[in-house]
This record gives C-alpha cells, structure tokens and sequence, in this order.
C-alpha cells in the first residue's frame, strides 16, 4: 500500500472554531507555515457551525483572512486517531495521525496549538433516552445541517446562555418554541446580566436573542424532571420550586452546560486543573513543551475568551511577543467574564437526584443508575459494569457521573475512535516539507 506523505507545518492547530481560526491567522501572520485540521466538514467549530466567508459579522471576515493567507492548509474531516513524539531537529516534535475521508494522514510538528472546544454536559432523568430527546447543541447542529423543525414543538431546557440561542435558532428555522427552562435562579441570571453588561458586546448580543425570543416563555429555576412517549417523545414534566407540570412536545433540547473536551490534550500529554480544564500558562502553554491550547478546553467562556487565547497562544508560539501589549488587559476583561459565567449557571444540587434506579446512565453499555450507586471510582465502575467502554468512550457518561458520583472522569486512551485496516497497513512515510503554496487538502 502506498503510504501518504508526512506534512510537517511550523505549527498543528487543531480545531477550527473562534480559537483555533485566530491561532491559525496569527501564526502565520507571524511566517510560520499553518496546518488547520478539524473534525467537522468546515470551519467554524460548534458555535459558527457552517460558516462562511465574507458572511456578516467578525466570524466571516476572520475566516476570509484565514483563507487567504497562503501560509495555512486546512484539512477537515479529520478525526485525531494518535500521537507519538519523535526527536526533530532541535527538539522532541509530535507525529499526529488523523482518520479522514481520503485515508490516513500524518502531521509532524514541533509546535502544536490545540483548540478543541467543549461539549454538552448531559444528566440523565428519567425517559432521557426516548428519541426526540437531545441535547441543545445537538438539536442546534442538526438544525443547521438541514433537519426540517418547522412546525415542531420544542421546549428548551438546562443551564446556560446557549439555551437562548440554541432557542434563537429554532425559532428562527420556524420551530415554535413551547418554553425555555433554565435552572438557574431569578438571582443568578441577574448578577449574570450585570456581568454581561460590563463586557461590551455581550449587551448588545442578550437584546438580540431578548427580541429575537420575544413571547417566548422564559422560565427561571425550572429543569426537567421526566420525559414521557410511548415510541418517541410526546411530553416532559418540569419542576419549578415544588411544584410540577407538563408540555406537549416534539422536540426536547437539553443541555446542561459545557465541559472542556480535553481528549486530545490528554492524549499528547497534557496535564489538566481541578476542574477537568487544561492547565495553561498566561501565554497558553500547557505541561508539554511545544504544545499550546485555546478556547473553551481551558476553561468555558465564550468566543471573545476563545479568540484571545488563540492569538495570545500563537503570538507566544511563534515568537511575536511585540503584538501582545494590550494582552494583559483583554485577559482581565474575559476572565472576569468568565468567572461570572461559572458562578451564575452552577447546577443545583437537586440534578444530581433526578435519576430513577432504572435511568439509563451509559447509554453505548446501557447501564442503569441502581448499577452504578455501588461503585467508588470512574474506574470501578468500567471494570464492573462496563460503563463508558462504549463507542463514545466516555464522552456523555464521563461528565454525568461525574455530577451524579463525583468520580473524575479519566477514559482517555489512544487512538481516540477505532483505526480501519486501511489506517493500520499504511507504512511510515518519509519527511516531506510543505511548501506555503500548496492547495488545501
């Protein structure tokens, strides 16, 4: 079999969301030869999915000088399979093996910046499995590449300001938006909207999605509590206070929140804070040397957080420390919003109880909640009932238990997802420059 040839950029971003595009431009804006590789079809992560270039608002034009930098190769639909380190020239260097539409292909760099976002938090409850149950993000991202939701009833429900657009969105695709339920207190969103207040923008943004909303229930301290159909969804119980009570619906967007996905972090070594975020320095460094992260993996905030980290990050990585003067001031304001994010959209404690003994928690090995009380640690409960050594590998039942049990979530081992025969025949290849000019792969 004739194996594909190694491209070796100046530096491997990886993830094409707000972060990892900035990172990518500001590299190479720098001189460094850029390969931006991503998981879904295009750029944009889950926040801009389905960008365009030159389409209203920063999103676009960021991504329209992406593209017209000569300097940086895209490869989407590359899904990060390994990493092994190999001695370079002047240092330890990383050989990544993507698994892509066309094959197999390896990146050798001696510097990485990783921006692989976050992901939904689900809690199981009761009748969560039922189809038409789904979280915000998910039902946001099939929305935006062509499910029909027009006419469909939907109710909205979690934690977060993504509830609002995820809500947004639908309304806007002619979904008619039963409620939006957050279980946030009346208390928390308003320290919340100060917050947002101080941070420029975010005012503007919140009126939008307010007008956008408009006669849209808006329902504070409620979650859901149990979801009933007898082949798919047909109703869900809410709880608000003490009392409870129930909306027809075809559709149930639940997301608890975002957690850092750290997978690939993990799997170059990296080591992660307390809170399941990648540890990094001021400038983006993370425990391994050569290797850079951004965005919402070290800590959720938001595109404007995201964006900074990826230029601060690149700027850092390719030695123009002459454009970060105005760094430490941008970082104070993100943070800042940051932390009120964090406080305002905890999850109360009474989510963690929603699961019946027969719920469902690991929905790849279908282990119920009774079987999992029992267990002290994430890897107890692997060794004794399987639990999250499914295809997701831990992805949705990682974060829930550890809600539920406290258990910190350690499930990553290479490769990340299955390698195809295809993948594990193909030979080493030999070094090969990659030159500015080349097209996108």
């Amino acid at each position: 079999m004739a194996s594909e040839p190694l491209l070796t950029p100046d530096v491997l971003v990886i993830g094409a969301g707000p972060a990892g595009l900035t990172a990518a431009l500001t590299a190479a804006q720098g001189g460094a030869s850029v390969l931006l590789a991503d998981l879904n079809p295009g750029p944009g992560g889950q926040i801009w999915r389905g960008l365009k270039a030159g389409q209203g608002g920063e999103a676009g034009d960021l991504l329209r000088q992406v593209q017209a930098q000569p300097k940086v190769q895209t490869l989407y639909g590359a899904e990060l399979k390994l990493v092994e380190t190999v001695q370079g020239r002047n240092r330890p260097e990383r050989v990544a093996q993507f698994g892509t539409p066309g094959g197999a292909r390896r990146v050798q760099a001696g510097t990485v910046i990783l921006a692989t976002g976050s992901s939904e938090r689900f809690l199981p409850f009761p009748g969560w499995t039922l189809p038409g149950v789904v979280g915000a993000g998910g039902l946001q991202a099939m929305v935006k590449g062509g499910l029909d939701v027009k006419g469909a009833r939907v109710v909205v429900a979690g934690s977060g300001p993504l509830l609002l657009a995820v809500a947004a969105g639908l309304r806007a695709k002619g979904a008619k938006v039963v409620a939006v339920a957050e279980q946030a207190g009346v208390g928390s969103l308003a320290a919340f909207g100060l917050a947002a207040a101080r941070s420029g923008g975010k005012a503007g943004e919140a009126a939008e999605l307010a007008w956008a909303l408009r006669g849209v229930p808006y329902l504070p301290a409620t979650f859901p509590v149990r979801a009933e159909g007898e082949k798919q969804l047909e109703r869900v119980t809410l709880r608000t206070g003490r009392a409870e009570f129930g909306l027809r619906c075809d559709w149930l967007a639940a997301g608890f929140g975002l957690v850092p996905d750290t997978r690939a972090a993990a799997l170059f070594g990296c080591a992660l804070g307390s809170g399941g975020e990648v540890q990094v320095s001021v400038w983006g460094a993370t425990s391994v040397p050569g290797v850079y992260a951004a965005g919402e993996l070290t800590g959720v905030g938001g595109a404007d957080k995201a964006r900074l980290e990826g230029f601060v990050a690149a700027c850092a990585a390719t030695g123009q420390v002459e454009r970060l003067h105005d760094a430490p001031r941008q970082a104070e304001s993100v943070r800042s919003f940051q932390a009120a994010l964090g406080r305002s959209f905890a999850l109360r404690p009474q989510l963690a109880r929603l699961a019946a003994p027969a719920t469902i928690v690991c929905r790849c090995e279908d282990v119920p909640h009774a079987a999992l009380q029992g267990c002290h640690s994430w890897t107890e409960a692997k060794l004794h009932t399987r639990c999250g050594m499914g295809p997701c590998q831990g992805r949705i039942c990682g974060p829930a238990t550890e809600t539920l049990y406290g258990w910190r979530f350690s499930g990553v081992r290479p490769p990340l997802s299955p390698l195809s025969i295809a993948d594990l025949l193909s030979e080493p290849a030999p070094i090969s420059p990659l030159p500015a000019s080349q097209e996108p792969i």
